[in-house]
């Protein structure tokens, strides 16, 4: 497989704070790529850094082999990366088909309806709703024409910011479900940002974990799930053998 996506020692601030601390990292083309951390870790603004809403003081972001750091969002956008923000951020007041076609700003050619078809047969529930204002979705629903909206686009990578934010358990796991079928059917590379480490660790290839800006733990998806420090303070599974021992009293070994 050949590197997407490449990051080398990305440093982004929030004025004088720095918020990305030397982040390096790789998305392989066809892969889900999974991101775990806790809320502040930087997961957010590393994906706002990628799509060009934030500019790096430091480091460069490589896509297909050529430097996009510090360009504007539209101009990203047009070279196939389609970002799902946190919280959606869906036009409350336009339909949902002018949602959609919101994501095909940029495109020029004539298969733009074929393509709202493709959305409508993996979000069959937003057929329901074409002409109705985005505000009357429920959350579910929202998400659901958030990532509508990006891969209409058509998008050669996606970048997801927290799509189970919100959502129930079974909503939840029909994100992720849809998420590995753009992947598998529509070849649509994933880089995922979760706090939900199960789900984003069922769907993903490789992972890496994130806390307080800086990548701290990298390898296989699967390799992942079955490491301690994963199993102990992102899965919530417990030592059941060892007596009155208190989460917080535990150290992680990852520096």
């Amino acid at each position: 497989m050949t590197d997407l996506l490449e990051l080398r020692n990305i440093e982004t601030y929030y004025g004088p704070i720095m918020a990305i601390r030397g982040v390096s990292m790789r998305v392989q083309e066809g892969q889900i790529v999974s991101v775990l951390g806790a809320n502040g870790a930087g997961k957010t603004t590393m994906l706002k850094t990628i799509c060009g809403a934030m500019d790096p003081q430091k480091g460069t972001v490589r896509y297909q082999g050529r430097e996009i750091q510090a360009r504007d969002p539209d101009w990203v956008a047009r070279l196939g990366i389609g970002h799902v923000p946190e919280g959606r951020e869906i036009f409350p007041f336009l339909t949902v088909d002018e949602n959609l076609r919101m994501g095909a700003f940029s495109r020029r050619d004539g298969e733009i309806n074929r393509d709202l078809e493709l959305v409508y047969t993996y979000f069959p529930a937003l057929k329901n709703f074409v002409k109705q204002a985005a505000h009357v979705l429920s959350g579910g629903e929202q998400q659901m024409l958030a990532i509508g909206r990006a891969l209409m686009l058509r998008p050669q990578l996606m970048l997801l910011d927290e799509p189970s934010l919100g959502l129930s358990p079974l909503l939840v796991q029909e994100i992720a479900e849809i998420i590995t079928r753009l992947n598998k059917e529509q070849h649509v590379t994933v880089l995922l940002v979760e706090q939900n480490a199960r789900m984003a660790l069922d769907v993903g290839d490789f992972g890496y974990v994130m806390e307080v800006g800086r990548i701290v733990m990298e390898d296989t998806c699967e390799r992942l799930k079955n490491a301690t420090d994963i199993q102990e303070f992102y899965l919530g599974m417990k030592d059941q053998g060892v007596r009155g021992r208190r989460r917080w009293k535990q150290r992680k070994t990852w520096r």
